[in-house]
């Protein structure tokens, strides 16, 4: 039997923590910049920073690993009050923690959804559920509350009609990726969250059926961008240019290199990390999802969830404005460039 947790609501009462915290890493009083970036990582998967890592982008910055996340706000949230420099969450996510004061910018866009690589929200082949006014009462299982999968989810349930009462009808329950598949079957869960090999493994062993899509929903879209904090971007801006321009650079040689030659790099990557971790995920790589060159970000990229989050009453109007979210000026892809 899967235990599934059913989490607190995403809490942005963060905004102290995150304006005392202190922009651990700065430059000192010599005026030398920080080149050592703390970060979380993800087990059996590679990180954009690891990769320009293994590339030699990097040049002197040093990556330090401080444990894995599966969630996105968490991440960020890490970031905020200082407890890593790095970290990356879906765009709505990263607007909600500016809505609260967090001292934070994108930076770089880093995942999406492509037609190879896409979430999708599954159920059982002979569920009844057929439509989204089907999932009123039902519940649903997704990685954490207050990213990507929550906002596609209700995004799809007011396209297709349902109202603000019977949309809070849906529940919403957290689940370990990993265990998603397994609790779909068993029915604890009516519909379950489903990306990359956690995916592919699942419709290898038939029996599910997609009710809807993200990329199906939206088309071709960068999701997520990784962020620093403003004041790190300040006190450290030459380490800032490095590490986007190395990241930018990882991002585009996934996206111009052969799918083989990418696979490969990511098992080597996991092999000499020496986590114990299995690399088996890595084979079923697909792309990037990344919809702009070296990962640079479009306005609409954060404006979609702008919109989406003041109609929903998540935020206030004008509480949050595209240009305090956001900067391209790092990314050597930004002026168009594809060297």
């Amino acid at each position: 039997m899967i235990k599934i947790r059913h989490a607190l609501p995403y809490a942005l009462a963060l905004a102290t923590l995150a304006a005392c915290a202190t922009a651990e890493g700065s430059a000192t009083g010599s005026g030398a910049e920080t080149t050592e970036l703390r970060y979380q990582g993800s087990a059996g998967a590679v990180t954009f920073p690891e990769l320009a890592q293994e590339l030699g982008y990097l040049g002197d910055i040093k990556l330090t690993w401080v444990g894995n996340t599966t969630s996105g706000p968490q991440d960020i949230q890490s970031v905020a009050t200082g407890q890593t420099n790095i970290g990356g969450a879906f765009n709505g996510a990263i607007i909600k923690l500016k809505a609260a004061k967090a001292p934070i910018k994108a930076v770089i866009g880093y995942y999406g959804s492509d037609e190879r690589s896409f979430n999708g929200y599954y159920v059982k082949d002979d569920s009844p559920i057929r439509t989204a006014r089907d999932l009123i009462g039902r519940k649903i299982g997704v990685n954490t509350l207050g990213a990507h999968h929550e906002a596609v989810i209700k995004e799809y349930l007011k396209r297709e009609g349902l109202t603000p009462e019977e949309i809070k009808q849906v529940e919403l329950v957290v689940i370990p990726p990993v265990n998603t598949e397994q609790a779909i079957r068993q029915g604890q869960l009516d519909v379950g969250t489903l990306g990359g090999i956690l995916k592919d493994k699942a419709l290898q062993r038939g029996g599910l059926r997609p009710l809807f899509t993200d990329v199906g929903l939206f088309g071709p879209f960068t999701a997520g961008a990784v962020v620093l904090r403003e004041d790190f971007i300040a006190a450290n801006p030459r380490t800032t240019r490095t590490f986007v321009e190395a990241f930018a650079k990882a991002v585009r040689w996934t996206q111009t290199h052969p799918r083989q030659e990418v696979v490969a790099t990511f098992q080597k990557i996991i092999a000499r990390r020496g986590r114990s971790e299995d690399a088996t995920a890595v084979t079923f790589w697909k792309s990037s999802g990344i919809a702009g060159a070296g990962g640079v970000i479009a306005g609409k990229e954060f404006q979609t969830w702008i919109d989406w989050l003041e109609r929903e009453g998540e935020i206030q109007p004008g509480q949050v404005k595209l240009s305090e979210l956001f900067t391209n000026a790092y990314n050597p892809y930004a002026g168009g460039s594809a060297s």
